[in-house]
């Protein structure tokens, strides 16, 4: 039977039956499913999701992720942070986009994407680029108070995603959308007041990512710039709830600064611009610092998105699909294992 590869499903079915066709499989879980001919079938989840890092391994409700697999104790992710998105710029808002319909489109794919071995999704609560200028996409007030209408469609995706045992990813600020905040002090009081509202929440399977991409020219305010002002960052919002994982992401180079590496709970590296050669010496680079590692975005597609996927599996590392043509940039459109076209063939 000929073998049709995406790399959507490369993050699929990692917790799928043995007997499942390759056909439906593609690169991942090509290699994946290599490994788990004898495994039995995943428990069933607990109403109550809890994510964890033990001895730098991920578990949720306290068994490890993809037990038996090459993926085991990993974090596999799929970047989503569209599925929250607003426009509340007149001028440029597309007369099609409904932020709730939007929001409730992805929730109903939500089972599919887990039933396929997609174990997190990342989040923002400024969204991401959406493939046009001049978009006013934020959680934020320019105090850093949080608006409920836009934290509602969050609580809405992070409930089920508890409900179907995945994690969120959760971030707060995103390039171009920063100059909402009038100042570093406003950008302080975001994070606290995001950190508090996960804790009163008594969101269970959630992560926080403080800047998506720190230091990226799009951001204005010094504190999303600077490896000192990250690292800032994090303390405050661990200050504001102990037990909270946090991190912050980098640059498409693949390479997190020292300080900010220490400071970190889990280090969040970006691929985007990283060839996939080039993949093993960064990862390396990065687990000298001991703790997981987690791809939340890389925009390789196809044979080269699955190829990148396998390098990071194979060297402990947690990796992270972002369809950008496809979720990311509007109109937003959810598919599952379908999100990138089959293209080739798994060896």
């Amino acid at each position: 039977m000929p073998q049709s590869s995406t790399t959507i499903r490369t993050v699929s079915k990692w917790n799928a039956k043995p007997a499942w066709p390759l056909l439906q499989l593609g690169w991942l879980a090509f290699f994946i499913m290599s490994s788990m001919a004898a495994a039995a079938e995943p428990k069933a989840k607990a109403p109550l999701t809890k994510v964890s890092v033990i001895d730098g391994r991920w578990r949720l409700n306290g068994e490890l992720t993809y037990r038996g697999a090459k993926a085991e104790g990993l974090l596999m992710n799929v970047r989503m942070v569209n599925a929250v998105f607003e426009d509340a710029n007149d001028k440029t808002r597309p007369k099609q986009l409904d932020p709730d319909a939007n929001t409730q489109a992805f929730i109903q794919k939500i089972p599919g994407y887990v039933a396929g071995g997609v174990q997190s999704f990342t989040l923002n609560l400024q969204g991401g680029d959406p493939g046009y200028e001049g978009a006013v996409n934020s959680a934020f007030k320019p105090d850093g108070a949080l608006r409920a209408s836009y934290l509602e469609r969050v609580a809405r995706v992070i409930g089920a995603c508890d409900r179907h045992g995945a994690v969120v990813i959760l971030g707060c600020y995103y390039q171009r959308q920063d100059q909402i905040l009038r100042d570093d002090d406003a950008v302080r009081a975001g994070v606290i007041n995001v950190a508090k509202w996960i804790k009163e929440s008594q969101f269970t399977n959630v992560v926080l990512e403080i800047a998506n991409e720190f230091g990226h020219p799009g951001f204005d305010h010094s504190l999303l710039k600077t490896a000192v002002g990250q690292v800032e960052l994090i303390q405050l919002a661990k200050k504001t709830a102990p037990g909270l994982l946090v991190s912050t992401s980098g640059l498409g180079h693949g390479r997190i600064p020292e300080e900010v590496a220490h400071a970190c709970d889990f280090i969040l590296p970006h691929l985007n611009s990283t060839k996939v050669e080039d993949i093993p010496d960064r990862l390396a680079a990065l687990k000298e610092y001991g703790k997981p590692v987690v791809v939340n975005e890389d925009d390789k597609v196809g044979r080269q998105g699955a190829k990148a996927a396998e390098v990071c599996v194979a060297n402990g590392v947690s990796w992270g699909f972002m369809a950008l043509k496809v979720n990311q940039h509007f109109p937003f459109v959810f598919k599952g294992v379908a999100d990138d076209p089959a293209t080739s063939t798994p060896p």
